[in-house]
């Protein structure tokens, strides 16, 4: 038997209700989910930095700045 884990208290999946056992299989998916799009994000963020950081070193270049 499968047991999982839901705010610190343990049940028999199978034991569930069909409502109850869609209800934590849609909880999966959502943390899942969120997990993936967390990993996106902060691929993204590392590609903006290395962005950011090539455009400041190729305006550092440059010698006229206008103010």
């Amino acid at each position: 038997m499968t047991t999982v884990t839901v705010d610190n208290k343990e049940y028999e999946f199978e034991s569930l209700s069909e409502e109850t056992r869609a209800q934590f299989v849609s909880l999966q998916f959502a943390d899942q989910e969120i997990a993936q799009l967390q990993a996106r994000l902060a691929a993204m963020q590392t590609a903006r930095n290395a962005y950011a950081q090539a455009l400041g070193s190729l305006l550092a270049e440059k010698d006229s700045v206008v103010q």
